[in-house]
């Protein structure tokens, strides 16, 4: 990688244009975990949780914030989404979220899978947050991507 893609000759921060590259089938997965008291991972789904069906409620909002990712960070394209997957499995003292983002279109669905990762999280951490403050949401990362003209990349 020579140079950032995301800023003109001048340093300016622009949109990159990708009109000139082919639309192909792109697929990008992202992980994180919200790290919590194991106390706090028994209460998930259990008629304790004060506000619902905490895993429900966070594939939900991964899967809304995907679509609106495009809004929320500034040089991001607006993409046609094909597919959204979000994944949450307890563990003795964390949620793991895994997301899978597939389009067919120029540019690929990384932040789209980022996003949905940080806002289940996020969610998690509101629904949770009057029983255990002290949770942190971590490792939020691309794992893995394929498609487009980088080609293929997986996180070892």
């Amino acid at each position: 990688m020579s140079r950032l893609t995301h800023l003109d000759e001048t340093g300016a921060a622009r949109m990159v244009d990708v009109s000139p590259k082919p639309q192909t089938v792109r697929e990008a997965v992202a992980r994180g975990c919200v790290r919590m008291r194991p106390e706090t991972v028994a209460l998930i789904g259990g008629p304790q949780a004060a506000k619902g069906d905490v895993l429900a409620a966070a594939r939900i909002a991964g899967i809304m914030a995907a679509k609106r990712t495009a809004e929320l960070i500034p040089l991001c394209h607006s993409l046609l989404l094909d597919s959204v997957t979000l994944e949450l499995s307890l563990a003795a003292e964390a949620v793991e979220i895994e997301a899978t983002v597939r389009t067919t279109g120029r540019t690929g669905a990384e932040m789209e899978a980022l996003t949905a990762v940080s806002v289940a999280g996020l969610t998690i951490y509101d629904m949770l947050k009057a029983v255990d403050r002290g949770m942190r949401i971590e490792a939020v990362r691309l794992v893995r991507k394929s498609g487009g003209k980088s080609g293929d990349f997986s996180q070892p």
